[in-house]
Order: C-alpha cells, then sequence, then structure tokens
C-alpha cells in the first residue's frame, strides 16, 4: 500500500453520488454578523474545471474558506469530499484537508528552506515517513510541473512563475481530489498566466478538479469550463456566456 494511501478517520458523510465533490444548497456564509453571500447554491463533479468571477470584495475567497472548513457556514447544506460541513468536527478537519490542494496567489512558500525541504515539509505533516517515499513524490510532482532540477533552490531565487510552480507541486503532493486556486495567476504576467493556466488544466484533465478565482476573462473564453459570477451577495452560473450563447 502506497503511504499516502494510510487510512484516516472520516466524519459523518451523507455523500451520495461519488462523481460530486462539492454540493451546496441554499447556504448562507457570514464573517462575525457580516452576511457575505446568501442562497449559495453550488456544484462540482470529478474532473470538473469551474471558475469564480466576480469584484474584489464579492465573495469569492470567503467561499474557499468555506470549502476548506476555515469559515464555517450560517445556513443551507454543505457537503465537501463526502463531509458534512455542518456537522464536522474540529479533529476531522486535518482529513479534509488533505484530500484538498490549495493555490495561493502570494504563494506562501517557506522562505527560509529549499523547494525540496517545503514539498518535504508537507508530506511529513501529512503522514509520510519512509525517506524513499518522500523523495520518490517530491521528484514526481517536480516533473509534473516543470520544475524538476529546481529542488535546491530556495524560493527568493526563483522568478514569480516559478514559484507558483512549486506551489502547485504542493498542491498536488497527496493526489487531492479537488485543487482549490485563489487567483493563481494574479501577480504574473500575461505569457507566465498563460503558462499556469495550461498546467492547472492538465491536471485536471490528468483527474484533480479545479476550482479557479480570476479576473481575466479572456481565460474563461480560451479554456472553457464551468463560471459562477459573483454580484450583490449571490452567486450565478454564467457559463453560456462564454461559450458564445449570447454577449459577454
Amino acid at each position: 500500500m502506497r503511504e499516502e494511501e494510510n487510512q484516516q478517520e472520516k466524519a459523518p458523510s451523507t455523500a451520495t453520488d461519488d462523481q460530486q465533490l462539492i454540493r451546496y444548497r441554499h447556504v448562507t456564509i457570514c464573517q462575525e454578523e457580516l452576511e457575505i453571500l446568501s442562497d449559495v447554491n453550488l456544484e462540482l463533479d470529478k474532473g470538473e474545471f469551474v471558475y469564480l468571477i466576480g469584484k474584489v470584495g464579492s465573495g469569492k475567497t470567503t467561499l474557499l474558506k468555506t470549502i476548506y472548513a476555515e469559515l464555517g457556514i450560517r445556513e443551507g447544506e454543505a457537503e465537501v469530499l463526502g463531509y458534512n460541513l455542518k456537522q464536522l468536527k474540529r479533529k476531522h478537519i486535518p482529513a479534509l484537508r488533505r484530500r484538498l490542494g490549495i493555490v495561493f496567489q502570494d504563494f506562501q512558500l517557506l522562505t527560509d528552506r529549499s523547494v525540496y525541504e517545503n514539498l518535504q515539509f508537507v508530506l511529513k505533516a501529512t503522514g509520510w515517513t519512509q525517506k524513499a517515499a518522500i523523495e520518490q513524490r517530491i521528484n514526481e510532482v517536480l516533473e509534473q510541473v516543470g520544475m524538476p532540477n529546481k529542488g535546491y533552490k530556495m524560493p527568493h531565487e526563483l522568478s514569480g512563475g516559478e514559484q507558483q510552480r512549486i506551489v502547485i507541486a504542493r498542491a498536488i503532493l497527496n493526489r487531492p481530489d479537488l485543487i482549490l486556486a485563489d487567483e493563481p495567476t494574479g501577480n504574473l504576467d500575461a505569457e507566465t498566466s498563460r503558462q499556469i493556466l495550461e498546467l492547472l488544466r492538465s491536471i485536471c484533465a490528468a483527474g484533480s478538479a479545479i476550482l479557479m478565482t480570476t479576473h481575466n476573462l479572456q481565460f474563461l473564453r480560451e479554456y472553457p469550463g464551468v463560471v459562477y459570477r459573483f454580484a450583490d451577495h449571490h452567486i450565478q452560473e454564467v457559463t453560456a456566456e462564454f461559450l458564445g450563447d449570447k454577449e459577454a
């Protein structure tokens, strides 16, 4: 058995569809007493690429925080990877997060250690103990993101695009069912942004669903996916607008 397949204690689940990774029904999300989003209905299935669009402050990142259980939901029904978020106990949150990959706009790499050590830290923190298995997996993900010879580098020695590739490598270490990418190209130039998006699309094609926030609407036309727009405390699926069915 591969080391990453070790059994983890699992929270109670009400999931009925193995293909469905996220299911939100009439969800209300608040921060303190401020209502950020209401009546949220959202679905994401295996292998899907889903874009979240909307103005700054419209609630995109807030929604992502509920998916990895940093922020709770106020009302409604919400499931992520079979976990019922309303019933999720704190002790089960690490098990949920082990099945997620998260890509941040600002990288959040550990600046005092090498690329290899950044990736090693994540694997050890998620239960990997065998040195050979750790080394093999790190080499695999660095190859997958096109950075096979960068393990010895420190983060500050890498360009922005290279750092984002390492962040993606970190996100896929445990072969997640779902990757959350929060403005992954927001700090990158146009060509590097396109390369990062193509990398994410290739990872999606290999089996991980992607949920990505973006302000780059051109991506939605060049690389089609399901699209949800955030506005006025609500979200709405607007995929057809970017498939040529009507004016965007």
